[in-house]
């Protein structure tokens, strides 16, 4: 520790010779200079075991000369140590984001002593290999304001991914992350994969699109899952070729979410650091996305089936009514025949079982494009397009698709499993919710016609009142039993 060198600020020539003065008698090598100008050329020429400036200065304070020296290769090990008037928390911030060893209040020279020991201790061995900086080659000035740019672009960096949060769907916040990136940097291509979810993002130019999302499939080793969401735009540069892609993880809380890839135009240093600070700042945003999704997602399906609730599918139908989409569609209203009965001899877990299966079996027909549990075990089956007759055959298909579905108790033993469904086509002027009573009826007179069977709306002959719809249209006063 003694004779070890020791580069001293203080703007006050009286107090600058007292500290040298005891420095000294602690057996430090004190070179004392009263700017942080000099000591940075001075550190800069020939970096010493430490450094010691005030946290505030006229003109460059101990924040900027301490980043400035981090900054440096040649000094990016050098302890600094700064000091500063009271023990404000507000100043034992500044300085360990500054990067300082430690922060010591003035007039504490024990706690001053103490910390230079060990910074000096605990400083990393030196190598042996210094490139020497011809400091008065060096506008220390320039150089603090360069890394005053550097960390406002970093800072405006970071809050354009943090506002990103608010963008509720992964698919919007990555096509607003490009529109973002293509302003601070040029690429040809950037993909994301994230990890849990398997899924694949990529940005690309319309024209180079098989050939980079090849390239990108390479980068993060996904040769066959599925391109979860794309866009593609002019901002994705379109050249064939380029430097090696650059990749980083994306985490958050110390989880791996994913990793971020960018094929860049240009080789160089400012795209890395800009990929390293995009990963660390994209993580939060994406999980944020992510658990939104995921409550939206709880709030508009069946837990037990997967299939829409009946919020969501009326929601959905609605909607599709009044912008003019789906205008022309059938609905297949389906009820599971006997499921009371499977409730009451096998158990509930056992009826459970059987939504879920039969859930699965209605969400893999193809034709159809929306599938919803209109309560219990009721199901909605909406197909877009068809006439009565072709959506009643798809139906009669699904209703042996339901019978010969294998599903086991407990025990082994195999549950027999049949309903009955209704078929109704939407008129122009009808709401989803008349077309989908039509469905009920139908289905009704298939349960009242002996069940396991399909009945077209369009076979119903006029009925009496229904007294099961006195004032709603779910009102029963028929037993349970003899309809289920």
């Amino acid at each position: 520790m003694p004779h070890q060198r020791i580069v001293l600020v203080e703007p006050d020539d009286a107090k600058r010779e007292v500290l040298a003065g005891r420095l000294r008698m602690q057996g430090y090598r004190v070179e004392a200079v009263s700017g942080p100008i000099a000591a940075a050329a001075s550190a800069l020429d020939t970096p010493p075991a430490l450094l010691i400036a005030d946290l505030w200065m006229p003109g460059v304070s101990g924040v900027q000369l301490c980043r400035l020296l981090r900054s440096e290769p040649g000094t990016r090990d050098v302890p600094v140590v700064l000091r500063g008037d009271g023990d404000a928390p507000r100043n034992r911030f500044w300085a360990e984001r500054a990067g300082a060893v430690a922060y010591v209040p003035k007039g504490r020279m024990g706690d001053l002593v103490r910390s230079l020991a060990r910074a000096i201790q605990w400083r990393p061995e030196n190598d042996g290999f210094f490139f020497q900086i011809d400091a008065e080659s060096v506008d220390i000035r320039e150089r603090i304001s360069e890394l005053l740019d550097d960390a406002l672009f970093e800072s405006v960096l970071a809050a354009e991914c943090r506002a990103l949060a608010n963008s509720e769907t992964f698919a919007r916040l990555f096509d607003l992350f490009t529109q973002f990136l293509t302003q601070v940097t040029t690429y040809r291509w950037m993909a994301i994969l994230l990890d849990e979810q398997k899924l694949f993002a990529l940005h690309t130019n319309p024209d180079m699109r098989p050939y980079d999302e090849a390239e990108a499939r390479d980068a993060l080793r996904i040769p066959d899952l599925p391109l979860g969401v794309v866009v593609e735009d002019d901002d994705a540069s379109g050249e064939p070729s380029g430097p090696a892609p650059i990749a980083r993880e994306i985490c958050f809380g110390g989880t791996k979410l994913g990793t971020i890839v960018m094929a860049p135009l240009v080789d160089g240093t400012r795209e890395e650091t800009l990929m390293t600070l995009v990963a660390s700042e994209i993580g939060g945003p994406i999980r944020m996305s992510l658990l939104i999704e995921d409550a939206q997602r709880l709030a508009s399906f069946d837990p037990l089936t997967g299939t829409m609730n009946r919020r969501a599918l009326n929601t959905q139908m609605q909607k599709a009514i009044a912008e003019g989409r789906d205008s022309s569609f059938a609905v297949s209203l389906l009820d599971v025949d006997h499921f009371k009965q499977i409730n009451d001899t096998r158990g509930h877990a056992i009826g459970d079982r059987v939504l879920e299966a039969l859930g699965q079996l209605l969400l893999s027909q193809s034709w159809a494009c929306a599938v919803g549990r209109w309560g219990g075990e009721e199901f909605v089956i909406v197909q877009r397009g068809v006439s009565e007759s072709v959506a009643a055959d798809r139906a009669e298909a699904l209703r042996q698709a339901i019978e010969n579905m294998l599903v086991l108790d407990d025990a082994g033993e195999r549950v027999p499993v049949t309903a009955s469904i209704g078929v109704s086509v939407r008129n122009v002027s009808e709401t989803f919710e008349s077309a989908i009573e039509r469905a009920d009826t139908a289905m009704y007179s298939a349960k009242v016609g002996g069940r396991n069977r399909v009945v077209r709306a369009a076979d119903m002959k006029p009925v009496q009142p229904d007294l099961r719809r006195l004032s709603s249209p779910r009102i029963s006063v028929v037993p349970t039993a003899e309809v289920n």
